[in-house]
């Protein structure tokens, strides 16, 4: 009886698990065929999804063909051109730009590009520019510079401008009335190379009747030795600004009472910096360049007198009295700033007037006059009569109208160009360069067409591989990958 209570339990036990397993297996078969459905609708799902999606690109390419058309491409390519150079705006910000219009605006252009191709249009349309350059009947001036070091390259930089622009505008010409007709970047930079520059270029534009460029030796060489093969004599014209500031420091930078001014000036910066004076440090001096705007420096000082000047004790504690109290000494130099203060302003009215209004019996009256009323025996009086004197025979020479002087508006272009450059990670001179040419002259779509038109990407490349054939960002790429390839075990 016992075995067969056993085998009884055994078989109950065999019963329910077979129950069970039939259940579980019967509940998965529910589980699978349920997923399978769901699957099976899914898959139709998608693949209306899918067909939604392919039935809209196709509808938006309709369209873009259709915007294409109509606008012919060239007017969406002038826009974002635009955007970069007049309206000052990065490549990046024109696509979310345009796409911001055509969703928060009834404006549709149906097509938004890719910021790396304005990139590409805005340099094609430099070196299409570049590409245009002839010769022309009426007389100009060339403005020559080169830009700072950037990177481990300079860029030589002439500019076309008309003679009658000065008169014409009234006022200090702008970018609108100038031409780029000249663009070469350098590693090396010598008089020699320049002259090769300038002979390669004027061979294309014609050759100007007078070259303005600042006193930098290797400009000076250069013009010479390129001026030297011409069979008629081109005068060269110096900036007003650089001879001037040549001037102030010919007078100014070794004296011990100048040297005295600035150590104290440097003192007041540390001391007013992070403080309640903050607002009241003097203009920074620049270690190249510093005389070019020292004007405003002469402006503060004379400012900081008048403050000084207040009778009676200062209020505990009030401004005044800290400024007193932090700049010792100040007025014991008195003499020296109000002479210095009054060099300065009379330097500022004569460049003034001939910056705008140019060289002519007129203006070298008026700054002859101005002249004189510095000191006797000040250098800078007989430079700047000399520089009147001289520049005056010129202006008669070649022109009736008033002689435009100054090179200012080559640096308001290196300005302007390094203001895009900033904006790039990589502190490098590139191709970007081309970019120069664009931001001259009077813009319009006509003109923007045109230039696209005649330059083509490929000529984008080739004009990079002669002229910029490597970069920083280059030389660090190549650098690491033959240092890759030469690891132990490469091969």
């Amino acid at each position: 009886m016992l075995q067969l209570s056993k085998v009884i339990h055994s078989r109950d036990e065999w019963k329910a698990k077979a129950t069970e397993s039939t259940s579980e297996a019967r509940e998965q078969r529910k589980t699978i065929k349920r997923l399978r459905e769901q699957l099976a609708e899914d898959k139709r799902v998608i693949k209306t999804l899918q067909q939604a999606v392919e039935n809209e690109k196709k509808n938006k390419a309709a369209a873009t063909a259709q915007v294409v058309e109509i606008k012919q491409a060239q007017e969406v390519r002038s826009l974002c051109v635009l955007l970069v150079i007049q309206a000052v705006v990065s490549y990046r910000s024109i696509p979310r730009i345009l796409d911001l219009f055509n969703t928060e605006t009834l404006l549709r252009l149906g097509w938004v590009p890719h910021f790396t191709s304005v990139i590409n249009w805005t340099l094609r349309l430099g070196l299409g520019l570049l590409k245009q350059v002839t010769a022309i009947n009426t007389p100009w001036l060339a403005i020559i510079d080169y830009s700072i070091d950037i990177g481990t390259k300079k860029a030589l930089v002439v500019l076309r401008v008309s003679v009658e622009s000065l008169s014409k505008r009234g006022s200090a010409i702008c970018l609108e009335d100038c031409e780029c007709i000249g663009l070469k970047v350098s590693d090396i930079v010598n008089g020699e190379t320049v002259a090769l520059d300038l002979e390669t270029i004027f061979k294309k534009s014609g050759m100007p009747i007078a070259i303005i460029k600042d006193s930098d030796s290797t400009l000076q060489k250069g013009v010479r030795l390129c001026l030297e093969k011409q069979d008629v004599k081109i005068p060269v014209i110096a900036d007003i600004g650089h001879s001037m500031a040549t001037a102030l420091k010919y007078q100014f930078e070794k004296t011990e009472i100048f040297k005295r001014f600035t150590a104290l000036l440097t003192k007041c910066a540390n001391h007013f910096r992070q403080t309640e004076l903050a607002f009241l440090i003097p203009p920074k001096l620049r270690s190249k360049g510093r005389f070019q705007s020292i004007s405003t420096l002469g402006k503060w000082s004379d400012r900081i007198l008048d403050a000084f000047a207040i009778k009676g004790r200062a209020k505990k504690g009030s401004l005044l009295d800290k400024l007193r109290t932090a700049m010792p000494g100040f007025l014991i130099l008195k003499p020296f700033i109000m002479r210095f203060a009054r060099i300065l302003q009379v330097v500022a009215q004569a460049m003034e007037i001939l910056k705008n209004r140019g060289l002519d019996q007129n203006t070298y009256e008026e700054c002859y006059k101005l002249s004189n009323t510095l000191p006797k025996n000040s250098k800078i009086k007989i430079r700047l009569q000399k520089w009147l004197k001289e520049h005056l025979e010129i202006q008669k020479q070649i022109t009736d109208a008033p002689l435009l002087v100054s090179s200012d508006i080559i640096e308001s272009l290196f300005g302007r160009f390094k203001h895009v450059i900033e904006r790039s990670p990589q502190a490098d001179m590139n191709r970007t360069t081309l970019l120069i040419p664009a931001l001259c002259g009077r813009l319009d779509k006509t003109t923007i067409t045109n230039a696209l038109s005649q330059i083509r990407h490929n000529d984008l490349e080739m004009w990079e591989k002669e002229n910029i054939p490597y970069t920083v960002r280059k030389k660090r790429q190549a650098f690491f990958a033959d240092i890759n390839i030469q690891k132990p075990g490469k091969t």
